[in-house]
């Protein structure tokens, strides 16, 4: 699937997630999209001769469910269109690279060549870091952490209007799927920022490049150099080395020892032309920023087209499961829990079985953890994937309402879980102690309520989907 095909499904997965109780889609809004889908999702299959897919049929009943949605909240469509900040975002930084390095060598004489242009000098020593840090890095694991947090993911989901000009609910989906779609982006967020800084590169050196050569046309040159700390030999080495590959590549004519010695602003009068000089710093930019930057906005723009045409999505968590058992699932799904500060019973665990149905699909069986006594170190759970059952889809926190929840453990659970689980993660509490110990006390439904309440906004500020049920009744 392409790129907008994969934010239409990640965007209604975080509105059905967060919209739990129906005020956004009802059950039958639900329902009728998947059959529409499915008949759409047959229909283009059969012109296309191919066969249906989960990405094809996920696609065609995310359009239905957001073209609802739209159809319902006008502001919705607004805050949620793609901006294609890529774009303008890509002319700015060109722009304004080319300007600033049509600018950079103006800052010394306008009319001498400084052999040791400290601008110059510096474009070419910054491409060359540059080069050399991305050569590092790939031998070092990325981590894009940091591309999920802050002004990457205010740009990467950018809104048109407040969110307090959307439904409650709504606007809590939108701040899920920003957080979820910056994650999922983030390479093809990185290959498009890297495209855009490559060619800002480029423009900043013809920038320079250019200034060079159309001040020559106004005005004589005159070359020069003068140091503190470096004499003639010393210069005349350092520049032999700088202007090496241009005097390979392009043929230019080199310079003496004796030549440098003159052109000492401090030690000699002699005025020299400063066309040679213009020559060789201009190839020398080609060859050192240009040409490997070109190649590098190329190779980050092939990418960027390659993730966008086929985005990286993974379809085998419990939510698309769901949606798709009835394309019949390969392996049967699993739910894997893992209880947090109270033991599940014999009665309790049979009831895990039909939560499993309900949230995976018939097929689904559940994997049970031994539990985790409250305020134990939860880095002790499995973290390896290999240590996963192969048919998991959702991994879940069990806990019990009886329990307040806190940030420094059931919180620290949570968070383990969604660092150590490559597959989706969800909260499942369980009402039944709680709701026997209330029993018929006056007022008992609405503290029950409120407890609830209470975990859910604990849940949203951890960006996990929290389900209650009640594991003493299986109904």
């Amino acid at each position: 699937m392409d790129e907008q095909a994969a934010r239409n499904i990640v965007l209604v997965r975080a509105i059905e997630i967060t919209d739990s109780d129906k005020q956004v889609l009802s059950d039958d809004d639900r329902t009728y999209a998947s059959r529409s889908a499915l008949e759409l999702a047959h229909w283009q299959a059969s012109e296309d001769k191919s066969s249906v897919t989960p990405a094809l049929l996920l696609q065609k009943r995310a359009e239905q469910i957001l073209k609802k949605i739209a159809e319902r909240t006008p502001a919705f469509a607004v805050a949620t269109r793609a901006t294609g900040w890529t774009l303008w975002a890509g002319w700015i930084v060109s722009v304004a690279a080319f300007l600033f390095g049509a600018l950079a060598d103006r800052l010394t004489d306008p009319h001498r060549v400084d052999l040791l242009s400290a601008p110059l000098l510096g474009i070419m020593l910054w491409n060359v870091a540059v080069y050399g840090f991305i050569l590092v890095t790939q031998f070092v694991p990325s981590n894009r952490k940091w591309f999920e947090k802050g002004f990457f993911q205010r740009v990467k989901v950018p809104t048109r209007l407040t969110v307090r000009k959307l439904p409650p609910t709504l606007a809590t989906a939108l701040a899920r799927f920003g957080a979820e779609w910056t994650r999922l982006s983030a390479p093809l967020s990185a290959a498009r920022g890297a495209r855009i800084l490559h060619l800002g590169a480029v423009l900043f050196a013809l920038g320079a490049v250019t200034s060079l050569y159309v001040r020559g046309l106004l005005s004589r040159y005159q070359a020069g150099w003068e140091s503190t700390f470096l004499d003639a030999q010393q210069v005349h080495s350092l520049l032999m080395w700088l202007f090496a590959p241009a005097r390979f590549v392009f043929g230019l004519a080199g310079f003496s020892m004796e030549e440098i010695q003159a052109l000492n602003v401090s030690a000699t009068s002699t005025v020299a032309s400063g066309a040679r000089w213009v020559h060789l710093y201009a190839g020398t930019l080609v060859l050192v920023v240009v040409v490997p930057r070109l190649l590098l906005a190329l190779a980050a723009r092939w990418q960027e087209l390659k993730l966008q045409r086929n985005f990286p999505l993974n379809l085998d968590d419990a939510y698309f499961r769901k949606l798709t058992d009835k394309l019949g699932p390969a392996v049967p799904a699993v739910l894997r829990v893992f209880p947090y500060g109270f033991t599940v019973d014999e009665t309790r665990n049979s009831c895990l079985a039909p939560v499993a149905r309900t949230l995976l699909g018939d097929e689904a069986r559940v994997q049970l953890h031994s539990d985790m006594p409250y305020g134990e170190d939860p880095t002790e759970l499995p973290s390896d994937q290999s240590e996963r059952d192969a048919g998991t889809v959702l991994t879940v926190a069990l806990f019990n309402l009886n329990a307040t929840p806190e940030k420094e453990n059931h919180g620290a659970f949570i968070d383990h879980l969604l660092q150590a689980t490559q597959g989706d993660v969800a909260v499942v509490v369980d009402e039944s102690a709680y709701a026997e110990r209330m029993g018929q006390q006056a007022a008992s439904q609405k503290r029950l309520a409120e407890r609830i309440a209470l975990w859910r906004q604990f849940c949203d500020l951890h960006h996990v989907a929290i389900h209650v049920v009640n594991l003493a009744k299986p109904s």
